[in-house]
């Protein structure tokens, strides 16, 4: 487990999914959450997902293999214990997935 990496991903992907949180939340009502926040959720986390992914130069595959993993248990979580609660694991989640790239085993001559 990289460490490095797997704070650099926490602290970016909690940034960006709170940055467009707060975007989101100042652009649209409360009803337009109640409507679509279904897709507009998992759509956003993905979108967020790549982001990272691009601004910590690691492979697209990775990072939405992460992005699905900490979504749903996210979503497992967030059925017992709310959204914010389902939130703080799927970004451990995902910071875990992506701590556990090894850019040397990736790069490494067949």
């Amino acid at each position: 487990m990289n460490q490095g990496l797997f704070w650099r991903s926490l602290l970016v992907q909690a940034l960006i999914v709170g940055s467009l949180f707060v975007l989101l939340a100042l652009a649209f009502d409360k009803e337009f959450f109640k409507d679509y926040g279904f897709a507009i959720g998992p759509l956003a986390w993905l979108g967020c997902s790549l982001v990272t992914a691009r601004l910590l130069s690691l492979p697209a595959g990775l990072v939405m293999f992460a992005a699905l993993a900490g979504g749903v248990a996210g979503f497992l979580v967030g059925l017992v214990a709310g959204h914010v609660a389902g939130l703080g694991v799927s970004l451990l989640v995902f910071a875990a997935s992506c701590g556990g790239y090894d850019e040397e085993r990736d790069t490494a001559p067949a």
